[in-house]
């Protein structure tokens, strides 16, 4: 039965709850304890942290997003201060770090935005635990410290990322698509129920003060319940799936860009550059969503993704881009028109109104079951932000949803759409004497 142990040190004051117990067996790279809100997350990261600390040379490192909010009371640095302050642990209050006779180590540290990940480049650790991980907005941070995960030769311990949070925040729709809805990884859900150390009965009063969203987040961990917004509906598009084979033949496409205002590893939360493929059917009144191309690069690499794209999509298809106010955005549009995308239909479009107004008509049209959604991989993506806009913290795609929505009217007649499926990741697909670019074939003979 030594198996259903878990490794265990004279540091942990206390025994685990069940659904903590199962955590602290776990020796996959990767697991997440995440629900209700007084469900033991906490208690569980410490306990992980603290299971290789008789080992020389073990380090652990334990994030959250400031650390202010890692030493309020009851948060994990204050938590470990309770439970080591009267051991041979020692405290150093410069490095934020606690020493064991073993040599072995458990920092705290934090990432406020994702420049500040690079403050580890030099680091080693075998555990790595993220507290209220959908505090994060995205999964830039989370994914870079993999990096750090490493040990020496012949040592036995574990590699191990940790990560506990409650549903709800900004990151809330990556962290689900990532462990909740993901059976690859492994997601130990929490309850209140869980922790029978709480005084469940005053915490559910408090609770009851909040809305009935973060009541359903807070209370019963739920990854469903989320703060809608008021422009989409999710179910505004069941039924809609189609497969790329079957958009009819003739109709007017476009590609409309909304370029990020800035490069990653620099700002706290830079935006998305999007381009969102939208086909029109004049003659039956449908809509179709073909593609959305989403990603975060420098410029030179947004150019390097629009003009792949381009080449993807073939000369059929229009693109047109979001101009900026001023005589930046001039400038943005002259390089791309002569360098960038110069043998494409191309142009720039100036908005009007504000994020709200703009996205009005394509809403309407959702409601009204006229669009359609070619399957894809960016789906759920997709709808996300949909629903979630304008309340959501990203608003790129539902930008250039609506700025394609406006433009592909201005494509000069319909174009033929063969039946066979573009390659979006690859520029050219070339099969015997036929070379594919987007989706024509050129025979080379």
């Amino acid at each position: 039965m030594e198996y259903l142990i878990p490794k265990w040190t004279s540091y942990i004051p206390h025994l685990p709850h069940p659904k903590q117990h199962v955590f602290l067996l776990m020796d996959q790279k990767e697991v997440f304890f995440g629900g209700a809100a007084g469900g033991g997350k906490s208690d569980a990261l410490l306990m992980g942290a603290l299971q290789y600390v008789d080992v020389p040379g073990y380090n652990a490192l334990i994030l959250r997003k400031s650390f202010a909010e890692l030493s309020k009371p009851e948060a994990l640095m204050d938590r470990a201060q309770e439970w080591l302050i009267g051991t041979d642990a020692h405290w150093s209050g410069d490095l934020k770090t606690w020493k064991f006779p073993s040599g072995a180590t458990i920092s705290f540290g934090y990432i406020d935005n994702n420049n500040d990940r690079f403050q580890f480049q030099s680091s080693a650790y075998q555990y790595i635990g993220w507290d209220e991980l959908t505090e994060w907005p995205d999964d830039i941070s989370y994914r870079w410290l993999f990096s750090r995960l490493r040990r020496l030769e012949g040592c036995d311990v574990p590699l191990r990322v940790r990560a506990a949070s409650n549903p709800g925040g900004l990151g809330h729709d990556w962290v689900r698509r990532r462990f909740v809805d993901n059976p690859r990884r492994i997601f130990i859900p929490s309850r209140l129920s869980d922790n029978p150390s709480l005084d469940a009965l005053s915490y559910i009063d408090s609770l009851g003060e909040l809305d009935e969203v973060t009541i359903q987040q807070l209370l019963n961990g739920d990854w469903t319940a989320r703060l809608a917004g008021t422009k989409f509906r999710r179910e505004w598009f069941d039924g809609k799936y189609i497969d790329y084979d079957r958009l009819p033949v003739n109709l007017k496409r476009v590609r409309y860009w909304d370029l990020a205002a800035t490069e990653p590893g620099f700002g706290k939360d830079p935006c998305y550059t999007v381009g969102l493929y939208l086909a029109e059917d004049t003659t039956t009144g449908y809509w179709y969503i073909v593609d959305v191309q989403r990603f975060r690069a420098t410029p030179f690499g947004v150019e390097q993704r629009i003009r792949r794209t381009a080449d993807m999509d073939g000369d059929t298809v229009y693109v047109k881009m979001e101009q900026e106010p001023g005589a930046s955005g001039v400038n943005t549009i002259d390089n791309y028109a002569r360098r960038v995308l110069r043998d494409r239909h191309f142009s720039g479009h100036k908005p009007s109104g504000d994020k709200e107004v703009r996205a009005n008509p394509v809403s309407s049209k959702c409601e009204k079951g006229l669009v359609y959604i070619v399957r894809g991989g960016w789906n759920d993506a997709f709808l996300d932000e949909l629903e979630a806009f304008p309340n959501g913290v990203y608003k790129d795609q539902v930008d250039a949803f609506s700025g394609a929505f406006v433009t592909v009217g201005s494509t000069s007649g319909t174009v033929q759409v063969t039946k066979t499926r573009p390659d979006f990741e690859e520029p050219v697909v070339r099969r015997g004497d036929l070379t594919l670019r987007g989706e024509r074939y050129i025979d080379k003979k």
